[in-house]
């Protein structure tokens, strides 16, 4: 707030002022009166006036300018009004006390979308438990009836079991802290667990398996590490080559921090592609082939979670050579306590 801006708000006062002054000196006119009286009377109206205006412009400024500071400052700008103190002038309490109305009825809001928000998640994954149910008891059936037509239903099936596990670490991706658990598990643990979750695919897709170097602990939460290594390995054999797949698999330990590479020889991704992976519902030009039908959600949700998780998810890519993935897990010693 400057005073250029505060005077011309005034405008309209200065001119009632001097209408009154101008008034006043047409009446003393009338009368036998000396000229330093005449002079006297609008000067001190003026000087009166000015001192009453600077004794409300400070305040106001300051005032203002204070609560300007703030909002910039914070970024969680709705918390202003537990900042800013009650001001002296009339405007500044009508305004704080509106700000404080308008949060109020914000939060409540707020609340209630998050309580439908929970309430929806808790009915997804209830729903996505109850679904398994009738899964599992398919494999059964398939198991004691094997032939063709079985097994390219339990493809099928296990296909839905991977979309419905998406679904559901995707209704827990924005509560990852309450839904983790960190301890020490080796990378070799891991890596097998997502391969065993994963075995019909990789048979399927009659891939060869290269695995170096997982006898390494890293402290992360096994579950939410085995469902990203399920995506990887998924778009591995989505975007494979005709001639055959090649997952390797290894790690490599640094300075303070542990990296888990996941390498393949599929078709690769497009140069200008590569800083969109991660992006939500992007496809791409992969992703968009008839066959592929992908989602964009997978890699998303890995970025996602390893941000939850404070591991770092790098991708690096060339066409039709292959792609590797990194995952960098901090190992410094706030980790080991």
């Amino acid at each position: 707030m400057n005073f250029t801006d505060f005077l011309k708000e005034k405008l309209i006062q200065f001119f009632l002022l001097f209408l009154g002054i101008l008034s006043i000196e047409i009446f003393l006119m009338i009368y036998p009166i000396g000229n330093f009286i005449k002079i006297y009377i609008p000067i001190a109206i003026l000087g009166l006036y000015f001192f009453g205006l600077l004794f409300e412009y400070f305040p106001k400024r300051n005032f203002y300018n204070y609560l300007a500071h703030m909002l910039e400052e914070l970024d969680e700008k709705y918390l202003v009004t537990e900042i800013i103190k009650m001001p002296d002038f009339l405007e500044g309490k009508i305004l704080k006390t509106s700000l404080e109305q308008i949060d109020k009825s914000m939060l409540e809001h707020v609340n209630q979308y998050k309580y439908w928000q929970e309430d929806y998640k808790e009915y997804i994954e209830l729903w996505i438990h109850e679904i398994k149910l009738p899964i599992a008891v398919s494999k059964m059936v398939i198991e004691n009836n094997k032939n063709s037509v079985t097994r390219n239903i339990d493809e099928e099936l296990d296909k839905i079991e991977n979309y419905i596990e998406q679904a559901l670490f995707y209704a827990r991706s924005n509560t990852v802290e309450k839904d983790y658990y960190i301890k020490k598990s080796t990378l070799k643990e891991i890596v097998n667990e997502s391969i065993k979750k994963n075995k019909n695919l990789l048979m399927q897709e009659k891939t060869k398996l290269n695995l170096h170097d997982l006898e390494i602990e890293v402290n992360t939460d096994g579950k939410w590490i085995v469902f990203i290594l399920n995506q990887i390995l998924q778009n591995s054999c989505k975007y494979r080559k005709e001639e055959g797949l090649e997952i390797e698999i290894q790690a490599q330990t640094g300075k303070e921090k542990v990296i888990l590479l996941i390498s393949d020889n599929g078709i690769g991704i497009p140069k200008g592609e590569i800083t969109r992976v991660f992006e939500k519902g992007f496809t791409g030009t992969n992703g968009r082939m008839s066959n592929k039908k992908s989602t964009g959600i997978g890699l998303y949700l890995c970025k996602k979670m390893c941000d939850k998780l404070g591991i770092a998810i790098e991708l690096n890519s060339v066409q039709k050579e292959g792609t590797q993935i990194r995952l960098v897990f901090p190992q410094g010693s706030y980790m080991k306590l």
